[in-house]
């Protein structure tokens, strides 16, 4: 992305107007009132001078050079001023009118040929359909949007899909001090994407904190592999809209049934270090402390108070979020101990009663901040005894703060009355100040888990040796067939293809070979039908369980075949003979792939069995994965106690299962007919894991 959009050095205004109620007259008002640093042209064929500015008929007539265009005119002229900028030689393109893609039919069919003539002449472009871009540097002092508000200048690099929501963004950030470096609506992303972006700000250095408002991701794999590079530079903020579906898709396999699309996204933003906002309060709450404090060194949390009921609202918000209210050492509480009244508590959360002073919150926060045990503070402020003195309460927390900057402080200031003075005091210092617990704890917890995703290693993406011209030919064969799933047998080939452990088995189509097959895999063993159009075997009883000589397989085989007839109408196409495998010191897992449409082949984990329809503890990562991937999968689902042996139960083969994962998330990514897949069960062993039952779809 060319510095001719965010660090231009001259501005055609296309489309200015006179009309104060016009967004012309609002982009070139605010060029004018920040005090943009090159020359402006307004163009307008009907005007000589517009804001006290010499207008000009046409970007042509420009007598110099112009580095941007803002174009502002009506959607039928688009085209054709984009056609001059580009004789003009314009290097960008800030396309605010609207009507393109957004509305479908012959807006998109407008939008490509506005790229064309874009990609035609060399420029690039923000838009169409967006609120314009800003830059705060004094070095470019640029605000080419029509938001009535300029935020300080300051750290933060902000992309938001939406203008609406950009403009409200704007505000508040204004509002609440938070600098932006650089903003940019980037509308329907014709050209310039969010991506564009990330690359564009990876080595700016005055860009620490990253926020996006996105409404869909564009080019969702390429984002993964830039986020996931660029998060170990700086932290991304990200509000991503549109988290239910509204209906579920049909699907064959649990996988693709539990992979909505809000999974798959919140999947890649955990993956690649992006920490999701779930409001857009949220997103402040984290801008708020990132650009201001170092992250913690660890999750110990102290937390100050001058009332009982807020500390404990911190406490619980902290508990919950993953942090440890830490227990301070016994010579801090001793020196607390002798600052305070009686009746205070001196343990963790500290409560100062509501008779504190402005100096006793410095006293007690600086002997705290000494404290081996703890990693950050939070400092809540209750306004009622203070009779609106917050002002000065926050004045000491800051200057108490000055000595350890190594260390994260934040404050809550409770209540309305001395806020905004107790505010203005924390900015001046450096400090981020909530008006909420849940605030201040959500944003710290943020920190720890980016701290976290710095600490953690990269990890490796292995490729295990398969046969993959096997699988690719057993799914063409399906698929010329006319088949969308693979039967049971044909799946534990792939399996097998894969190095995934299988249970001992073999085909049969008479009741003598499914004698032969049980006495050469040895019993007990288990009938499963083996047909192309039956999707839950044990819905149309097609399973027999425990068969333990050959009188009872015989006998298995024709129950078997009776019940299918029966219950679907179709004869089996063969049986499947399968050793039994009991139950032991085995515990029941579920491994599958799903295809997101922008993210690629989603991977899944979790308890298995019938707990994956009732419980749904699982956890989805995107293709690749690497070791720490699996690893981390394996250990986030809920029920990760149970595979870790509970009640003189052994722990399983975790190492089994991490190696499995990455075994599929390689069968998935190099097989692109598989639509999705499931392993259910399967099942742990202390010693290793065995696939019992597999069900894929593949496309046809």
């Amino acid at each position: 992305m060319p510095d001719a959009i965010l660090r231009p050095r001259s501005i055609a205004v296309i489309g200015a107007s006179r009309h104060p109620n016009t967004i012309g007259y609002q982009v070139l008002d605010n060029l004018v009132r920040y005090g943009f640093t090159g020359p402006i042209y307004p163009v307008n064929p009907k005007a000589e001078v517009i804001h006290s500015i010499r207008a000009y008929p046409s970007v042509t007539a420009i007598p110099d050079p112009v580095d941007l265009a803002i174009v502002m005119v009506p959607r039928e002229r688009v085209l054709a001023t984009a056609e001059e900028c580009g004789a003009k030689g314009v290097k960008g393109l800030v396309v605010i009118t609207a009507g393109f893609a957004e509305v479908g039919g012959e807006g998109a069919a407008l939008e490509r040929e506005l790229l064309a003539v874009v990609r035609k002449h060399g420029m690039r472009m923000v838009g169409p359909n967006c609120m314009g871009v800003m830059n705060a540097d004094p070095a470019v002092a640029m605000n080419a949007t029509f938001a009535p508000t300029m935020p300080p200048y300051g750290p933060v690099g902000f992309i938001s899909q939406s203008g609406a929501m950009g403009l409200s963004i704007l505000d508040y950030a204004e509002e609440l001090g938070i600098g932006i470096h650089q903003f940019v609506s980037v509308g329907n992303k014709a050209d310039v994407s969010g991506n564009d972006l990330l690359i564009y700000w990876a080595d700016n250095p005055e860009i620490r904190v990253i926020l996006m408002y996105l409404e869909s991701f564009g080019n969702a794999r390429r984002f993964y592999r830039i986020a996931r590079e660029l998060t170990r530079k700086k932290p991304i903020f990200v509000v991503k809209a549109g988290r239910t579906a509204a209906g579920a898709r049909a699907a064959s396999s649990h996988t693709a049934a539990l992979a909505g699309t809000d999974l798959a996204a919140d999947a890649l933003m955990e993956q690649c270090g992006v920490i999701r906002a779930q409001t857009v309060e949220e997103l402040f709450d984290y801008a708020m402390a990132f650009p201001r404090l170092p992250l913690p060194k660890g999750d110990r949390v102290a937390i100050i108070s001058n009332a009982g009921g807020p500390g404990i609202v911190l406490a619980d918000a902290c508990e919950s979020l993953g942090l440890r209210v830490a227990e301070l050492a016994p010579a801090t509480q001793d020196a607390i101990r002798r600052l305070l009244p009686p009746e205070a508590a001196v343990r963790n959360p500290v409560d100062l009663i509501a008779s504190a002073t402005a100096p006793t919150f410095k006293s007690v926060l600086e002997l705290v901040l000494q404290d081996p045990n703890i990693d950050a503070v939070i400092v809540s402020v209750a306004p009622p005894p203070l009779k609106g003195r917050e002002g000065d309460v926050a004045e000491a927390i800051a200057e108490a703060t000055a000595a350890r900057r190594d260390i994260p402080v934040m404050a809550v200031l409770l209540g309305r009355q001395g806020v905004a003075a107790g505010m203005r005091n924390l900015l001046r210092a450096g400090m981020p100040g909530y008006i909420f617990p849940e605030s201040a704890a959500r944003a710290l917890a943020a920190m720890n888990r980016y701290r976290r995703w710095l600490d953690r290693p990269e990890g490796v993406v292995h490729r295990f040796p398969a046969d993959v011209d096997r699988v690719a030919a057993i799914v063409a064969r399906a698929a010329g067939e006319g088949r969308e799933k693979l039967t049971e047998a044909e799946a534990l080939e792939v399996l097998a293809a894969y190095g995934i452990p299988t249970v001992p088995w073999r085909l049969a189509c008479t009741e003598d070979e499914a004698v032969a097959a049980a006495r050469d895999i040895g019993h007990p063993v288990v009938l499963k039908v083996v047909s192309a159009t039956i999707v839950h075997k044990s819905d149309v009883g097609g399973v027999v369980l425990g068969l333990g000589s050959e009188r009872e397989v015989r006998e298995g085989y024709r129950r078997l075949v009776q019940r299918v007839g029966e219950r679907a109408g179709v004869a089996p196409d063969a049986v499947l003979v399968q050793q039994m495998i009991s139950g032991g010191d085995g515990r029941e897992t579920i491994v599958g792939t799903a295809r997101d449409e922008r993210a690629g082949p989603l991977i899944m984990f979790g308890l298995g069995g019938l707990a994956v329809e009732v419980l749904r503890d699982v956890v989805f990562r995107v293709h690749p994965l690497t070791d720490v991937d699996a690893r981390e999968m394996v250990r986030a689902i809920r029920g990760y106690p149970l595979l870790e042996g509970v009640r003189g139960q052994p722990a399983v083969d975790v190492v089994a299962l991490e190696e499995t994962l990455q075994r599929v998330s390689q069968l998935a990514g190099e097989h692109e007919a598989i639509l999705d897949m499931d392993i259910n069960p399967l099942v742990a062993f202390p010693d290793r894991v065995l696939a019992l039952d597999a069900r894929f779809r593949i496309a046809r």
